[in-house]
């Protein structure tokens, strides 16, 4: 038996996890990287007297639909098989960071940013295990494919999981066709898993519990930390959202979930392009402080009609503080009328088991 496998058995021993056979069925992989990971350790002082770098240990691209478990799966790796050259870190954080290290390399007139910044990466690391990989930015689709290029040949051993197949990635985005390298990297480097469980155990979390609080009050907000602290484990950071140039920050994200309040989302001045690539981005959205809506605060009221138009459509979970409840958020002035649907689609999203089609 494996360490990851040795692992996650203790922990259904100890109840905190329940056996899942699509689950189980994933660990080898984790298991055989571990191990490579492993040996190629043990043979590295060796391998470095006749300067030859170990032979780089296939990783491990794992997607599956939202609450499978693959971000469970991947800390429990790290937790068991990483050291002190190994990182696990969101997708999103990463990109950020790499975005900001091209921005510090492009002051020095090198004349190609991504390669001091990939050696940086792979200086420091042997494993690296990104969370979340999704592509909806375009400066960031025009460079994955040669920053993993590189890693992975300086001998980066990479483990990511994503919600989407990389045939699917960037899907339908702007000038695609430069990302399809990426993609057929990814399946000629990585073993590329599917975590077919039937289970959503985010959605399982949530079934039977309150998910509209109102008034929008200290219990209101009470409950919310309780939820959002089991969601997350306390992880947080933030998401940046790039939109026809604009960036949209959202300051507080983790596996794809976001936190934010009314005013974060509808008192600025923001359109459905942004509010499309927010639901494309998140699966779950805590929405706070939703007040009573009219005329006085009519253009808030449009916004927050387009957010939910978006959330719905996309099928994200919402969990909303609010004034009222949501046929008398929107009692009185224009608009009325067409917030009936709205405040539909706001019952309909309270249900148990709605995202889970």
């Amino acid at each position: 038996m494996g360490i990851v496998t040795e692992a996650y058995q203790q922990r259904i021993a100890a109840g905190g996890l329940e056996p899942d056979p699509a689950q189980l069925a994933i660990l080898p992989e984790f298991d055989r990287i571990a191990e490579g990971l492993a040996a190629t350790g043990e043979r590295r002082g060796l391998s470095s007297l006749f300067h030859r770098k170990p032979e780089p240990v296939p990783g491990l691209y794992l997607w599956g639909g939202v609450g499978r478990g693959k971000s469970m799966l991947m800390d429990l790796f790290h937790e068991v098989a990483g050291g002190p050259h190994s990182r696990r870190v969101h997708f999103h954080a990463f990109m950020q960071e790499v975005q900001a290290g091209l921005h510090e390399a492009r002051k020095t007139h090198v004349d190609d940013a991504i390669l001091p910044v990939a050696k940086g990466i792979a200086d420091s690391l042997r494993l690296l295990c990104l969370d979340e990989m999704q592509i909806s930015d375009i400066a960031d689709a025009m460079i994955v494919g040669r920053l993993f290029q590189n890693l992975l040949d300086a001998g980066v051993t990479v483990v990511t999981t994503s919600n989407r197949h990389p045939d699917d990635l960037y899907k339908d985005g702007l000038n695609r066709a430069l990302f399809l390298p990426f993609i057929e990297l990814m399946k000629e480097r990585l073993s590329v898993r599917e975590l077919a469980s039937p289970r959503d155990y985010r959605q399982n979390r949530l079934a039977g519990e309150e998910v509209y609080f109102t008034p929008a009050d200290a219990t209101a907000r009470a409950a919310v930390d309780a939820i959002w602290t089991d969601l997350t484990h306390g992880e947080t950071h933030a998401l940046v959202l790039h939109v026809k140039g604009r960036r949209v920050e959202i300051s507080a994200f983790a596996h794809g979930m976001a936190r934010a309040t009314f005013f974060d989302l509808c008192g600025r001045p923001l359109g459905p392009a942004d509010y499309l690539a927010l639901a494309q981005a998140v699966r779950l959205l805590i929405l706070e402080e939703i007040p009573r809506l009219s005329s006085d605060n009519y253009n808030q009221a449009r916004r927050f009609v387009t957010l939910v138009d978006a959330l719905y459509e996309a099928k994200v979970r919402l969990i909303a503080t609010a004034a009222d409840v949501p046929e008398k958020l929107y009692m009185e002035g224009e608009g009325v009328f067409e917030f009936e649907r709205t405040a539909s689609r706001l019952r309909e999203m309270q249900s148990a088991d709605w995202g889970a089609s």
